[in-house]
Formats: C-alpha cells, sequence, structure tokens
C-alpha cells in the first residue's frame, strides 16, 4: 500500500512552514509603513518647496521692499521741534541733526578706484549676479558660517534697515529682498547707495565723512592707495581703524590692492605705484592740517529734558507702530528731516527751568529733583529730569524714567480714592489711630516719628495729617486686591504682583517704585472729574513737507473714579495744604489739592497735586539714596513753579459735579448730623452713598472730635507723608 506523504498535522513541518509566512508578513508590512512614512516625507516636501517657491517668486516679482530713492532724500536733514506758545502757536524748540555730516556724494563725484576697490574686496561677481552670488552663498552654507557670502547689494539692504541679526529667517528675507531690490534699481545706483550708507568708523557712515575723517580730503582727491585703505575699515571698522590699528589697516589696504590687480581694476604700473605710496593719516607726524578732518563733526545744542523725552517717544512710536528698527528710527529723527509737533507750552516749560537751574528751594548741591506738569487731558505742558544746568542730550531722565517708592502719595491712589468710589468709606468715617492685628504682628508698628494716638477720628482727618495707623485701617475696609486693582488699572501706577501688600499700598513701599509723570498723570482724575489720560509729549509727525503724517496722538482715556468720588477726594486732598501736611504750599490766589509723601529712612520726598489749571508732582532726593534728614523742598519747588506759571491767569475753580454735595456731619459718630447732635462739622459726599443720620445722640454733652483731633495733631508727623 502506498505511504501517505503528506504532513500530518502539528508536525515540525508544518509549524515551521507557518512562522515563515508570519515572518515575510511583518517584513512587508514594515516595508509598507516605512514607504508610507517616506511618502508622506516627499509629499510634504514638495508642498513645502512649492510653497516657499511661490513665496519667492511672489516677494521677488513684487513691488519695491526698501525704497533707496527715500532713504537717499531723508539723509543728512535736519528735524525740527516745535512747541506751543501762549498764543497757541507753533514755534520753533529746537533742530535735531547727528554728530556727522551725512552728505550723501554722487558716483560721478567718487574717484572711479573708490566703487572699484568695494567691488574687488567684498564682491568680485557684483556686475554679473542679480543681487546674490549663489556660488558664495553655498559655500557658505557648507561651511556652516554667516560670513562671507553677502554681496553688496545683501549688504546695502543691511545698512539701510539696521537687520543684523544672525538668523536664517533673516538671511533668507535678505537674499529675497536683494533680488528684488535688482529688478528696480541698476548697479550703479546700488554701488553709491552702498558707500554712502557703509559704517567706517570714528562715527563716519558714507565715504565723503570717511575721507575727511582719515584722510583730511575731500572723497572726490582719494587715490587707489587710500581708496583701498578706506574701504578696507569695513569688516571691523575698530581693528581696521588706520588711526589706532596702522599695521591691521595696511594688511587689509594690501589685501584690496592684491585684488583690484587680479580683477584688472589696476595695472601693473599702477598696482606698484598704489602699493609704494606713503599714506599719510590725519594723525601722522607729516600731515597737514586742511580743515576737512572735522567736518564730519557737527556741534549739538543741548536740548530740553522735554526733547530728550520726544525724541524717545518718537522712537518708540516709529519702531512700534511703523516697524521701524530702533536704529532706522534714529537715523529718521536725527538724518530724516521731520516735523515735529510736541505738546510742551513754551512758557510753562521755560519756567520749570528757571527753578531747576537755579536750584530754587534745593537745599543741599548734590540733591536731585524732577517735575512733570499736565493739563487734565493728558497733555504734557512741561518736564524737567534734573536740577542744575543740563550738560548732556538724552542723559539720566528723572521726571520719566525714575523708579524711586512714593511713600504715602499713593495713599489717594490705593487707599482713600477706592474707599470713597466703592462706598467702604465716607468723608466722616471714624477709626482709630492705632495698629491693626494682621498676620501674628500688629500693623502698621508705628506712625512715623514713634507712636500713635489712640484715638478715634475721620478718614479725612487722616489723610490732612498723613497717619499710617487709619491709611491701614481703611486698607483693611478695603481689601488688597480691590486697592491693587485701582493703584495699577485705574491709575496705571507700574506696580508688581508684590506690591499687592500692607506695607506697599498703604504707604508706598514697593518693590521698584514710580517717576513723577506716573504721578502727575495718577493724580490728574482728581481734578478733572475722574477721568484717567495717558500721557502724552507730541501730537503729530511729518516729513520735511508737513504732507505725510508718520505718527499722531490719539488720546487715551478711562473712567478711574466717579464723578461724585473725584469732587470728594478733590475737596479732602484741599485740607493738606490748608493746615495738613503740605500746609503753606497753595498756590497764591488758587484752590490746591496734594498730597505729599516720605519714604523710609527720608530717602525719597513728593509733592503731587494740582490747581483747577494744571496737575504736577515733583520729586526730591539723592540719585544714590540716603537720607535727607528733614526738609520741604519738594513742597517748595512744586510752589515756585506753579506760582509763576499761574502769574497772570484768571480767577477759576475746580468743577464740580451733580453726584456729590456737602452735608453736616455728627464728629461723634461720624453720621450725618441731626437736630440732636451738637458738635457738627461740613464734610463732602457722594450722592447715594452717605451715611445715615446720627440717631446715637441726646441732650447729653457730646464728646467733640475737635479735642481727640487737637490730641492727634500733638503726635509726631508720620515719614510716610
Amino acid at each position: 500500500m502506498q505511504q501517505d506523504s503528506r504532513p500530518k498535522r502539528g508536525s515540525k513541518k508544518s509549524t515551521g512552514r507557518g512562522r515563515g509566512s508570519a515572518a515575510v508578513s511583518k517584513k512587508w508590512g514594515a516595508l509598507v509603513a516605512l514607504l508610507a512614512a517616506a511618502g508622506v516625507v516627499v509629499v510634504t516636501g514638495i508642498v513645502v518647496v512649492l510653497f516657499v517657491g511661490i513665496n519667492m517668486i511672489s516677494v521677488i516679482n513684487g513691488d519695491l521692499i526698501v525704497d533707496l530713492d527715500e532713504y537717499k532724500a531723508n539723509q543728512n536733514q535736519t528735524t525740527i521741534v516745535y512747541g506751543k506758545n501762549a498764543a497757541n502757536e507753533d514755534v520753533e524748540i529746537a533742530r535735531l541733526h547727528g554728530t556727522e555730516n551725512r552728505i550723501w556724494v554722487s558716483l560721478d563725484d567718487m574717484p572711479e578706484a573708490l566703487p572699484q576697490a568695494a567691488i574687488a574686496l567684498e564682491d568680485k561677481r557684483f556686475e554679473k549676479h542679480h543681487g546674490v552670488d549663489w556660488f558664495r552663498t553655498i559655500s557658505v552654507i557648507v561651511r556652516n558660517t554667516d560670513s562671507g557670502g553677502s554681496t553688496i547689494t545683501q549688504q546695502l539692504i543691511k545698512n539701510v534697515t539696521g537687520n543684523k541679526n544672525v538668523t536664517f529667517v533673516r538671511k533668507y528675507n535678505e537674499i529675497l529682498t536683494a533680488l528684488n531690490l535688482e529688478k528696480f534699481y541698476d548697479k550703479d545706483t546700488i554701488i553709491e547707495a552702498y558707500l554712502n550708507t557703509l559704517y567706517l568708523g570714528e562715527g563716519c557712515y558714507g565715504v565723503k565723512t570717511a575721507a575727511e575723517k582719515y584722510f583730511g580730503k575731500d572723497v572726490s582727491e582719494l587715490n587707489a592707495a587710500e581708496c583701498a585703505s578706506l574701504v578696507g575699515i569695513t569688516q571691523f571698522p575698530t581693528d581696521y581703524d588706520p588711526l589706532i590699528n596702522p599695521e591691521n589697516n595696511r594688511t587689509r589696504q594690501l589685501d584690496c590692492l592684491e585684488k583690484m590687480h587680479e580683477q584688472g581694476y589696476l595695472n601693473d604700473q599702477e598696482y606698484e605705484e598704489a602699493v609704494n605710496y606713503k599714506m599719510v593719516f590725519t594723525n601722522s607726524p607729516d600731515y597737514v592740517s586742511t580743515g576737512e578732518e572735522n567736518r564730519d563733526t557737527v556741534e549739538q545744542e543741548i536740548q530740553s529734558y522735554y526733547v530728550d523725552y520726544v525724541v524717545d517717544q518718537v522712537i518708540d512710536g516709529l519702531n512700534q507702530q511703523l516697524g521701524y528698527s530702533e536704529s532706522q528710527a534714529f537715523d529718521m529723527i536725527y538724518y530724516g528731516g521731520l516735523k515735529i509737533y510736541t505738546a510742551m507750552d513754551v512758557d510753562i516749560q521755560a519756567k520749570m527751568e528757571e527753578v531747576f537751574t537755579s536750584r530754587t528751594g534745593m537745599g543741599h548741591d548734590d540733591t536731585q529733583a524732577a517735575m512733570v506738569v499736565m493739563d487734565y487731558q493728558g497733555r504734557i505742558m512741561g518736564l524737567v529730569g534734573g536740577a542744575g544746568e543740563k550738560t548732556i542730550n538724552r542723559g539720566s531722565n528723572r521726571a520719566t524714567y525714575l523708579q524711586r517708592q512714593m511713600g504715602s502719595s499713593i495713599k489717594p491712589l490705593a487707599v482713600y480714592g477706592p474707599g470713597i468710589d466703592t462706598g467702604k468709606i465716607y468723608w466722616s468715617s471714624i477709626f482709630n489711630d492705632s495698629p491693626i492685628y494682621k498676620y501674628g504682628n500688629l500693623w502698621p508698628e508705628q506712625n512715623a516719628g514713634g507712636g500713635y494716638s489712640k484715638t478715634d477720628m475721620t478718614v479725612q482727618y487722616g489723610l490732612q495729617r498723613s497717619i499710617n495707623m487709619i491709611a491701614g485701617r481703611v486698607l483693611d475696609a478695603v481689601g488688597l486686591d480691590t486697592s491693587y486693582e485701582y493703584a495699577t488699572e485705574k491709575f496705571c501706577l507700574p506696580l508688581y504682583p508684590e506690591d499687592k501688600d500692607w506695607s506697599p499700598l498703604a504707604m508706598g513701599s514697593t518693590l521698584y517704585g514710580v517717576s513723577p509723570l506716573d504721578m502727575a498723570a495718577a493724580f490728574a482724575p482728581f481734578g478733572n472729574g475722574g477721568t484717567y489720560y495717558e500721557p502724552y509729549c507730541y501730537y503729530r509727525v511729518t516729513d520735511r513737507s508737513g504732507e505725510e503724517v508718520y505718527l499722531e496722538t490719539q488720546t487715551q482715556s478711562h473712567r478711574a473714579i466717579s464723578a461724585g468720588t473725584a469732587d470728594v477726594m478733590n475737596e479732602m486732598l484741599q485740607t493738606v495744604v490748608n493746615g495738613g501736611t503740605g500746609g503753606g504750599y497753595a498756590v497764591d490766589g488758587f484752590q490746591t489739592f496734594a498730597k505729599t509723601g516720605t519714604t523710609n529712612d527720608n530717602k525719597d520726598r513728593w509733592f503731587c497735586g494740582g490747581t483747577p489749571y494744571y496737575v504736577a508732582a515733583v520729586w526730591y532726593g539723592y540719585d544714590m539714596p540716603e537720607n535727607l534728614g528733614s526738609t520741604s523742598s519738594p513742597n517748595k519747588i512744586f510752589k515756585a513753579v506753579m506760582d509763576g506759571i499761574h502769574e497772570g491767569k484768571d480767577a477759576k475753580t475746580f468743577t464740580k459735579s451733580n453726584e456729590s454735595e456737602m452735608k453736616e456731619y455728627c464728629t461723634v459718630t461720624g453720621m450725618l448730623a441731626s437736630d440732636k447732635c451738637t458738635s457738627k462739622k461740613n464734610g463732602w459726599y457722594v450722592k447715594g452713598k452717605e451715611p445715615a443720620v446720627c440717631d446715637q445722640c441726646g441732650n447729653e454733652q457730646a464728646l467733640a472730635q475737635d479735642g481727640q483731633e487737637t490730641q492727634a495733631q500733638t503726635e509726631p508727623e508720620t515719614a510716610q507723608q
């Protein structure tokens, strides 16, 4: 019988065939997955390449990106700055120009060797490429370096835009811009622009000023040797500066001359003559002065602190609103022939400078001070950032960039104003002049000068005399969150999260601090009905013809406190100069509200306040903080300036809203007075937020609040005024 040769179930042969089939399946699965992944990568790559390609084509063939004609037109043009006189007319107050003459010189007025030297040294294929030397660019990518691949066209773009960041994105955009630029301008225009914009050390931008600086010659007078020396400075201006490092410059010059010879710009004889030419620089022993070497320096007038601030704000505006780099914005201001119409009142500024230059009321010679005067809609009328004679431009401007603790001048902004506005307190709310218990400690430990009276007093009197204990208790009623919100969001003080605490908000012991500009703007709502206006120092910035407007101020504002609260706070703050810590410093003939401020160890003093015309803030102290001792200098500065700028002004009082009214209150309970109350005073209240009528007084003798307040007045004045 024939034997069955088929494998039996479960035999080793059958099992082995199954395992082999599974292995093959796994391999095919892995291969399919790999092919799928590769397909995704390929498709993605194609999409990316298409996207980049389309983007490149659209940019290269699109509108002109860098306008050389506009840049040339803006070179070496003086900017005129205007202020307002008493008749509200624009009057010139300053002229701004750079520290060197940026005079654009035509290619026709340059020696032929000058562009040739630049091309030979920097971009030998300049005449042949279309903005990008792809051979050099690919070489740079392979060598993984950022140097050596830029053409003259690309370098021109960096010079004009000021963008020199070492990033792939910058390089990519620079390449596209170069290709775009060469579709609109010929080679002569590009090399001319390059030679007029490159930095050549010693503050020299462009070959004209550099020729005057290094050789004392007009650029048209340079020979081949001098041209090679000049363009050789470009890569590292300090290292190759012939006045500082003549040996380095000589090496670079010879390299340039050799390249000019190799590329046919110099024949054998011209090359030998250039190599052997004796170089004479403006600091050489045998140099004979022609006067040309000093033409690159323009004497700068010392401008006011106000103009300093305007320059900084215009640079910020050009940067943030129009996308200019900082260097571009700087060039626009000092070389662009702009017209800047500032908000300065020239008479107010003059009076402020008179007081600060003469150091009126400032005591010690080495103390400093700063002040800002504003109207009630955000216009900065005048500012001074330092005491004594101003000697430099755009130096330390304490009026706008100071960061100093404000002491008790924060109390109306973070304590009393929020308390009145939220209805937590009113004029005659009564608190005890004693510490409160917080976080296991008595806080604050004492009023400045030591101790506390342990008597009851109204919040009006606590503010008038700047009693720390009362401020602490009012803050407790208002709450840290509400206080911090008002200080930062309503009054726009630049506080930090760490400042949401008792000492910072009640006594101004903040992490960093504020400037007089911050404080003047914050106090304005107490005199204008409760609106915060963002400060501004200019109206508009135009080109030299006045036709194109680059920047224009749009006044920003928001409701800080209600009109009724503003009325009440205004009246409360008037008591500060009528028998309070600012007593005797009201502006002659005008209602004045104010708040004083002194920080720990008497290191900073403040006086912030206003009249129906203006609001102002004064800071006084040392640049390096130290104890000022007992002084009322900021009060005196405020009065000297404000008295001066109010001379001849018509009588005027603060306007009241219909949201507040004056009423009598009981000095015993702080409630509105009834017929039975025997001790009464007048106070101001927000309508609808008044206290109830007193029902506690009878025919018995009432304890007079006046007596308690007299006792409180005997306590030392708080150092956190």
